[in-house]
């Protein structure tokens, strides 16, 4: 499931508080980062991104603690094809943005933020987060990452849909 919203709207904040609600609850979770613009994930002068310069499809930065993989790719790779081959065994993924693209989609909206509309369309978010006093079958406070907790572990047989 993706957490969506604007820009500044929150959506990692409210990330570091939902994992370890999470977990609490007994899930092992793992995360993705959408990055909407193109960049380079390794950093220029390494030795892996010199790996890359140097014409390698993809590699591996590999240390006692981390795991890194780096792939070049033609076109985007959907949320879904990267959950199913980066995270078996895991309870749930979460990822920031996809927010077109996601099969589960969580809205955070912030007032606070200066935005004045929602970015999904009526029935397109699973639930909303937000302070600002919009309808919302599942609406959840900026501070409830609690209740989203529960929400999403309640539904992980329909969040393994997709």
């Amino acid at each position: 499931m993706a957490i969506v919203g604007k820009s500044d709207s929150g959506k990692t904040t409210f990330i570091e508080r939902l994992l370890p609600e999470l977990i609490a609850l007994g899930l092992r979770v793992g995360t993705v980062k959408h990055h909407a613009h193109t960049a380079d994930i390794d950093h220029e002068g390494k030795d892996s991104w010199r790996h890359g310069r140097a014409g390698a499809s993809a590699y591996v930065v590999s240390s006692p603690s981390q795991l890194a993989y780096v792939a070049r790719t033609d076109e985007e790779v959907p949320l879904a094809t990267i959950a199913r081959r980066f995270f078996e065994g895991f309870d749930l993924v979460v990822a920031e943005g996809y927010k077109a693209s996601a099969p589960h989609r969580v809205e955070l909206f912030r007032l606070a933020a200066g935005h004045e509309s929602l970015l999904c369309g009526p029935g397109e978010a699973m639930a909303l987060i937000t302070d600002a006093p919009l309808e919302h079958e599942h609406r959840f406070a900026l501070d409830d990452a609690r209740g989203m907790a529960r929400f999403l572990a309640a539904r992980l047989d329909t969040l393994r849909e997709y």
